[in-house]
Protein backbone atom coordinates (compact mmCIF):
# COMPACT_ATOMS: atom_id res chain seq x y z
CA UNK A 1 0.00 0.00 0.00
CA UNK A 2 2.74 2.45 0.86
CA UNK A 3 4.80 2.45 -2.65
CA UNK A 4 1.45 2.40 -4.42
CA UNK A 5 0.04 5.55 -2.66
CA UNK A 6 3.35 6.97 -3.02
CA UNK A 7 3.05 6.81 -6.61
CA UNK A 8 0.51 9.32 -6.32
CA UNK A 9 2.04 11.55 -3.83
CA UNK A 10 4.90 11.97 -5.83
CA UNK A 11 3.16 12.95 -8.59
CA UNK A 12 1.10 15.36 -6.94
CA UNK A 13 4.24 17.06 -5.51
CA UNK A 14 5.95 17.15 -9.24
CA UNK A 15 3.35 19.22 -10.15
CA UNK A 16 4.46 21.90 -7.93
CA UNK A 17 7.97 21.64 -8.91
CA UNK A 18 10.70 24.41 -9.28
CA UNK A 19 12.24 23.47 -12.21
CA UNK A 20 12.05 21.18 -15.28
CA UNK A 21 14.66 19.13 -13.79
CA UNK A 22 13.29 19.12 -10.42
CA UNK A 23 9.73 18.32 -12.56
CA UNK A 24 12.03 14.66 -13.75
CA UNK A 25 13.27 14.30 -10.75
CA UNK A 26 10.22 13.80 -8.74
CA UNK A 27 8.24 11.68 -11.90
CA UNK A 28 11.80 9.24 -11.58
CA UNK A 29 10.94 8.95 -8.01
CA UNK A 30 7.28 8.07 -8.57
CA UNK A 31 8.61 5.54 -11.39
CA UNK A 32 10.97 3.90 -8.87
CA UNK A 33 7.82 3.86 -6.56
CA UNK A 34 5.97 1.54 -9.14
CA UNK A 35 8.49 -0.32 -10.03
CA UNK A 36 8.54 -1.41 -6.30
CA UNK A 37 4.64 -1.75 -6.54
CA UNK A 38 5.15 -4.18 -9.17
CA UNK A 39 7.32 -6.00 -6.96
CA UNK A 40 4.38 -6.37 -4.40
CA UNK A 41 1.86 -7.31 -6.64
CA UNK A 42 4.11 -10.36 -8.03
CA UNK A 43 4.37 -11.80 -4.50
CA UNK A 44 0.61 -11.01 -4.06
CA UNK A 45 -0.37 -12.80 -7.37
CA UNK A 46 2.12 -15.52 -6.36
CA UNK A 47 0.65 -15.96 -2.84
CA UNK A 48 -1.65 -18.71 -2.64
CA UNK A 49 -3.36 -17.33 0.91
CA UNK A 50 -3.86 -13.47 -0.92
CA UNK A 51 -7.28 -12.99 -3.13
CA UNK A 52 -5.30 -10.97 -6.27
CA UNK A 53 -6.74 -8.99 -8.23
CA UNK A 54 -5.11 -9.29 -11.76
CA UNK A 55 -6.93 -5.53 -12.90
CA UNK A 56 -4.39 -3.92 -10.29
CA UNK A 57 -1.19 -5.39 -12.68
CA UNK A 58 -3.06 -3.87 -15.69
CA UNK A 59 -3.28 -0.64 -14.22
CA UNK A 60 -0.36 -0.52 -12.77
CA UNK A 61 1.72 -1.29 -16.38
CA UNK A 62 -1.20 1.96 -17.41
CA UNK A 63 0.55 4.42 -14.80
CA UNK A 64 3.82 2.90 -15.87
CA UNK A 65 4.01 3.50 -19.35
CA UNK A 66 2.28 7.43 -19.04
CA UNK A 67 5.00 8.06 -16.37
CA UNK A 68 7.69 6.96 -19.24
CA UNK A 69 6.34 9.17 -21.97
CA UNK A 70 6.13 12.26 -19.76
CA UNK A 71 9.41 11.66 -18.38
CA UNK A 72 10.78 10.99 -21.86
CA UNK A 73 8.57 14.44 -23.50
CA UNK A 74 10.06 16.36 -20.44
CA UNK A 75 13.55 15.42 -21.22
CA UNK A 76 13.29 16.35 -24.57
CA UNK A 77 11.65 19.76 -23.94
Amino acid sequence: MKSGTSIGANIFEAQSSESRADFIHKLKIADKEAKETEYWLLLCENSENYNFDPALKIQLLSIQKLLSKIISTAKKQ
